[in-house]
């Protein structure tokens, strides 16, 4: 069977380091409240000339090179972001003309769901024959719409940028299966409440800090446990699977805690899943595309294997996609990544 798959993945993460020791110096907290309640130990914040546009671009140049592909061969960029550079023109406008790339362009925006909406799109666009390579990005500059004095937010997030190429795929044992689902009514539990059309940045947002993020915690907590087990559960039974063949489980790294619920309630080995909230917070819709590149990286990713990724986030959003791995890409490609023994070196961790 040919079909859908990820050809090429990249990532790119800021070089500034801020662990929970640096936030216990702005706001009122600890590292091992942190840690203990979301499993994050650092994040990476991005410096003052780096965009979503400038580090997608960095991430999908990784994707592309490691897809062994040229900009020539990609003939569609959608871009996940739920921190743009600007309302428009769309930052997959910016990354294409950055890149040389001369197909179309979009943006998708469903919060940290973003990335698997954009997949979704992309599988289907290759699936039809209407695109053979498509460049899919998550990227996103957080650190620029939190509130520093909220402790209760902060704490959670950080910046990058991942990317793959959705490829035909030949040799497939299944198709690629997507579960999509949103609940617009818990909209306000998390979200930005100024800046747009509804309440446009003026004097008075401004000074009630409502360009920043605002969370409902145990709502989104209560949410996020109930639809990554559920949705997980649906994909795998569209694709005609089980918890069982699950290769390697790549959930949205939001919070340890919910991902620990889910891999309980699901039966997945504690070695099929795989973490790095710890070294990089809550990137939105990055984190699975960061995740994907450093599990190939490390060898946990061959081809055949089956992979199972999940997403929730504002909206109320959520996502779950099944895939078959079937990339054969050199473990050593040149990226933007700084390396765990250069983390552990700049944070003590």
């Amino acid at each position: 069977m040919i079909a859908p798959t990820i050809r090429g993945v990249g990532m790119y993460v800021p070089e500034r380091v801020m662990t929970n020791a640096d936030l216990e110096r702005l706001v009122d907290t600890s590292d091992e409240w942190i840690a203990s309640r979301t499993g994050i130990r650092a994040r990476r914040i991005a410096a003052d000339d780096e965009t979503s546009s400038s580090m997608g671009v960095r991430a999908a140049r990784c994707a592309i090179e490691n897809a062994g592909l040229t900009p020539d061969d990609i003939d569609l960029v959608i871009v996940g972001t739920a921190t743009p550079d600007y309302p428009f023109p769309a930052t997959a406008c910016l990354v294409q003309d950055a890149l040389g790339i001369r197909g179309g362009a979009f943006d998708v925006e469903a919060g940290c769901t973003s990335f698997m909406y954009a997949m979704s799109a992309a599988s289907s666009f290759v699936t039809s024959g209407m695109h053979s390579n498509v460049l899919v990005v998550g990227s996103e500059v957080l650190s620029r719409i939190l509130d520093w004095t909220d402790r209760s937010t902060c704490v959670l997030f950080g910046d990058g940028a991942g990317a793959v190429v959705v490829s035909a795929g030949e040799h497939a044992s299944f198709a690629p299966q997507f579960i999509l689902g949103s609940d617009g009514s818990g909209g306000p539990s998390l979200c930005v409440p100024a800046g747009g059309s509804a309440r446009p940045a003026s004097d008075q947002t401004v000074a009630d800090r409502m360009h920043f993020v605002k969370m409902a915690g145990p709502e989104v907590f209560r949410f996020a446990t109930r639809v990554v087990e559920e949705s997980t559960g649906q994909v795998l039974e569209k694709a005609g699977l089980t918890p069982g063949d699950i290769d390697l489980f790549i959930p949205h790294q939001a919070n340890v805690r919910i991902i620990d619920h889910a891999v309980k309630r699901l039966h997945i080995p504690p070695d099929r899943v795989f973490l790095n909230i710890d070294r990089y917070g809550n990137t939105s819709s990055a984190s699975i595309p960061i995740a994907l590149f450093e599990a190939q990286q490390q060898g946990r990713l061959r081809p055949g294997d089956t992979i199972v990724t999940v997403g929730f986030g504002a909206g109320l959003t959520w996502g779950a996609g099944a895939i078959q791995w079937m990339a054969n890409i050199a473990s050593e490609t040149e990226s933007d990544v700084i390396t765990d023994s250069e983390l552990v070196s700049a944070t003590g961790i």
